[in-house]
């Protein structure tokens, strides 16, 4: 990271930022092509390790993208704030984020699905405790995000 007086360090901190965010997109490598998605999403901590976890449609270019490369890098920004100054350079952006990098895995039983969703539904509507019919559940692809590394920044 160029500017480490803007980097944040402290886990709870970070969890606090992503608390904020609305969205999460991730990057995928479609044959050196980069391919680009905002997703919503629900979240845990796993010894000090962020698990990201997405829904999706079972089929679509995210998802043949993954079976070839299950390797992503995720986004997300909140906190928003444009700061005006007398010159056009003067002008800049407050802001949040956290960026990291991560390996997707689809998961594939109904009880890690519930899971995720539950998490995800928790990120929205702070409710956790829905219960999913097998149409629904098998109707989903759930992906389960584990991050190999993350920084988050703040101005």
């Amino acid at each position: 990271m160029r500017r480490r007086d803007r980097q944040v360090t402290e886990l709870t901190e970070i969890i606090e930022i992503i608390e904020r965010c609305d969205v999460c997109r991730i990057a995928l490598s479609d044959d050196n092509m980069p391919y680009i998605v905002p997703m919503n999403f629900g979240y845990e901590v796993v010894d000090s390790n962020i698990i990201i976890y997405l829904h999706c449609a079972n089929e679509g270019r995210k998802l043949d993208i993954l079976k070839k490369n299950n390797r992503v890098c995720f986004e997300m920004d909140c906190k928003h704030r444009l700061v005006t100054g007398t010159n056009a350079c003067d002008c800049t952006m407050d802001f949040e984020s956290v960026i990291g990098d991560a390996v997707v895995y689809i998961v594939v039983n109904n009880e890690d699905k519930i899971h995720g969703l539950n998490l995800i539904m928790k990120k929205y509507t702070q409710k956790n405790d829905y219960t999913y019919d097998e149409n629904h559940l098998k109707g989903v692809t759930v992906l389960k995000l584990v991050s190999t590394g993350f920084t988050a920044k703040r101005k």
